[in-house]
């Protein structure tokens, strides 16, 4: 598999777009730039089999409908949050008067919980890891190497928990119970800023020592 990192919108979220050998491919948290994405997918000339979401902030969602038109795909996400795709207060995008509200259709796919996941050609597995929002899931292709977490966990540092339905604890257990118990080499990749890997958070990461 590819993975294709594009870095969207005025906070930088990392879109994720995970191609196989036939040119199919997911996109996760396709977060702004809807057009700019879409141009990039139809370059490549990928064909997309749906939209998984890690979570429903703002940042995550506002091209959802951009690329979900375009191919018409479903779009998955945690039952935990099904309404705020909808709703700006709940994904955020109304707390900023500097950025317009962001509003989506529902969900086509609700997840509870699943352990595994299958998409067309693709299989993976699903943790769910609320903490910075409740409907958080972390996607594993563990045969891969890699998962795709959110922003649950990041290089140094953990999701901020100051935002509806965050909690410090629930996303300490979270990252300790579903992501530092994978492979210690297998590549990590937050909805921000670069990749990491278990074994170096467990190690050098101070929001997680003492816990």
């Amino acid at each position: 598999m590819k993975i294709h990192i594009h870095p969207l919108g005025p906070i930088q979220t990392n879109c994720y777009v995970v191609e196989d050998e036939e040119k199919n491919c997911l996109v996760f948290d396709p977060g702004d730039e809807g057009d700019a994405l879409l141009a990039e997918l139809q370059k490549l000339s990928l064909k997309p089999t749906a939209i998984l979401l890690t979570h429903a902030h703002f940042d995550h969602i506002g091209a959802i409908e951009t690329i979900r038109d375009a191919y018409n795909i479903p779009v998955y996400l945690h039952t935990a949050e099904k309404d705020w795709l909808g709703n700006a207060d709940l994904n955020g995008s109304g707390k900023y008067a500097m950025l317009p509200n962001v509003v989506c259709n529902q969900a086509d796919v609700l997840l509870t919980d699943e352990k595994s996941l299958e998409v067309g050609p693709f299989k993976m597995g699903i943790r769910h890891t609320p903490g910075h929002s409740p409907g958080s899931i972390s996607y594993i292709f563990e045969e891969e190497g890699f998962a795709i977490v959110g922003d649950t966990l990041f290089k140094g540092s953990v999701g901020r928990t100051d935002l509806p339905g965050g909690n410090t604890e629930t996303l300490l257990a979270s990252i300790h119970n579903e992501l530092l118990s994978l492979d210690e080499e297998l590549m990590i990749y937050p909805g921000h800023g670069p990749a990491t890997t278990p074994g170096i958070e467990q190690d050098q990461n101070p929001f997680l020592h003492g816990f």
